[in-house]
């Protein structure tokens, strides 16, 4: 699993540092700081309820097979 993150995008909120400081790092103004990672062993639980708390979803939940799990599409 694999989380991506489109950095540019996010206003501070913070929500995603609240549920982990260490798979979300904030810079130093208080935005986030990476553009995505590799998720830990063990930690998907974690990764995913991360992504969930952003407000903005900008933070995209990618499965091992490719697939985006999270935010969820749009209706067309």
């Amino acid at each position: 699993m694999r989380i991506r993150i489109e950095k540019a995008a996010c206003v501070g909120n913070a929500r995603c540092a609240a549920v982990s400081k260490e798979l979300f790092p904030l810079n130093e103004d208080g935005y986030i700081d990476t553009d995505g990672f590799d998720v830990p062993e063990g930690m998907e639980k974690l990764a995913r309820n991360g992504a969930r708390a952003c407000p903005e979803r900008i933070i995209y939940v990618e499965e091992d097979d490719g697939t985006i799990s999270w935010p969820p599409k749009k209706p067309a």
